[in-house]
């Protein structure tokens, strides 16, 4: 046996041999500050990845807003001067501008509901915790 497997050389593995309780809340404090050592550095990995992940469809979705930018721009363009057959530039402009302008607005609202929904959540850490808790509960007995 070894460290790695769990295997501690000052816990008595003999039937008879005895720890005072001194040793005993010793050891679980040791074991708890372990625990929860291991469950920060999971937390933080599993953070890392998650922040990575949206940090790469960030950037993506930043390119194709870009993208739709000069889309939308020269579309607009177009309209405008679609528009100008039937009344002067000036207002086709502004009917055009208008448009985008309420799009937006409406865009931004929705955006700021989703942010505010939003619920970063941790399943593995979730889950380990929860064993954690179930396994410190059977110490205490």
């Amino acid at each position: 046996m070894s460290a790695s497997d769990g295997y501690r050389p000052d816990i008595p593995t003999q039937p008879g041999e005895t720890r005072s309780i001194g040793e005993i809340v010793g050891d679980i404090s040791e074991d708890m500050s372990t625990l929860i050592k291991q469950e920060m550095d999971l937390a933080k990995s599993e953070l890392k990845q998650e922040v990575s992940k949206i940090g790469k469809g960030a950037g993506m979705f930043g390119g194709a807003g870009l993208a739709g930018h000069f889309a939308l721009f020269f579309l607009s363009f177009a309209l405008a001067y679609t528009l100008d057959n039937w009344m002067p530039v000036e207002l086709a402009a502004l009917i055009v501008g208008l448009v985008w302008a309420a799009a937006a607005a409406v865009l931004a609202i929705r955006g700021r509901n989703e942010i505010k929904e939003a619920n970063p959540q941790l399943p593995t850490t979730q889950q380990t915790l929860k064993e954690d808790v179930r396994w410190a509960t059977t110490q205490k007995s």
